[in-house]
């Protein structure tokens, strides 16, 4: 066996892989290193620049939480906690991260330790407003709100309290790295408050639209939940949705590392990001009910903005070109955040 095939999950990664960790690096650098320039064409260039090496890095975490990248768990988690500190996410160890990804998978439903419609509804009218106010203006608030609880948790809830420590730690590592880009210059630090919150939208698009589980709040990682009625592969084939940016133009997959090919991530967890269009393609049509491209969520993410804020259904999928339009999508479930 090759020193290559023992590194790599699969013996056709390193290319792809490399790749992938390559351009986070160079484009998160390169963007900051733009930020800086008093110029606003470098200043838009290097926000779009950062919010992807942000969502690139977010979705090689999920790869990595599934095991198909390194074959080695122990460089799995070390990178995957690398990232998860680029992404903000690091203040949840990244092993409860991967936990709640698998219950996702395992019980074919959307778990969370936080809820925050529940939380709105018993929120002081100013804030329930504000949040309201942003999320028609498209800041993602509701998403802030998830990433603020997983800081706030563990000085909350004494279970959590041995993660106080993680918390302080990350807090002042990236309070620190806020001071540095604000030093090189105001409007770095701006621009990346703006590619975060990029970041945050586009993770909410591919998570809100990927399925119609059922939810449930749980107060530990192996609470378990009901599996009634949704059971065997039937219930996640119509449960599931592969959200593509594209389907008349496949590369542009890319931009997201093909996490919308979501149906057959589901029917194989551990398939690479790099082979998911071909699977797709040997296994869906482009007309199949499971594929719901971004042309056709657009007026969903729009037109329900606020609507889906503190609603407890889905809503529905129908048929035909506006069969979207009723499917709201659900906050609170990115994988990143559900810790």
């Amino acid at each position: 066996m090759s020193s290559q095939s023992t590194f790599w999950r699969h013996s056709d990664g390193a290319i792809p892989n490399t790749l992938a960790f390559s351009y986070v690096a160079v484009a998160h650098v390169s963007g900051i290193a733009l930020l800086a320039l008093a110029n606003p064409v470098a200043w838009i260039a290097g926000t779009l620049l950062v919010a992807h090496s942000l969502i690139v890095a977010a979705y090689l975490i999920h790869d990595l939480a599934h095991m198909a990248i390194f074959r080695s768990r122990k460089l799995t988690v070390v990178v995957a906690e690398m990232l998860s500190w680029v992404c903000g996410g690091a203040y949840a160890p990244i092993s409860r991260i991967v936990r709640m990804h698998m219950r996702h998978h395992v019980d074919k439903a959307d778990l969370a330790h936080f809820d925050p419609r529940v939380f709105l509804k018993t929120a002081p009218g100013w804030l329930r407003r504000l949040v309201y106010a942003l999320e028609w203006c498209y800041v993602p608030a509701v998403e802030l709100i998830m990433h603020y609880q997983v800081v706030a948790r563990p000085f909350i809830k004494k279970e959590f309290a041995s993660e106080r420590l993680r918390v302080l730690f990350v807090g002042l590592t990236r309070g620190a790295f806020f001071v540095f880009l604000f030093m090189l210059s105001p409007w770095a630090l701006l621009g990346y408050a703006v590619a975060y919150m990029i970041f945050l939208t586009e993770l909410f698009i591919a998570d809100a639209y990927a399925h119609d589980y059922e939810f449930f709040l749980v107060d530990d990682a192996n609470e378990k939940v009901s599996r009634e009625g949704r059971g065997g592969d039937d219930y996640d084939l119509h449960h599931t949705y592969s959200n593509l940016i594209s389907v008349r133009y496949p590369w542009l997959n890319l931009l997201n590392l093909n996490f919308g090919y979501h149906s057959v991530h589901h029917d194989g967890p551990t398939i690479p990001w790099y082979k998911l269009p071909e699977v797709h393609r040997q296994t869906y049509p482009a007309d199949a009910p499971q594929v719901l491209p971004y042309s056709e969520l657009w007026r969903s993410f729009h037109a329900n903005r606020t609507r889906r804020i503190e609603a407890f259904d889905a809503g529905s999928i129908g048929e035909g070109s506006h069969r979207a339009d009723g499917f709201l999508g659900v906050h609170g479930v990115s994988f990143l955040t559900v810790v």
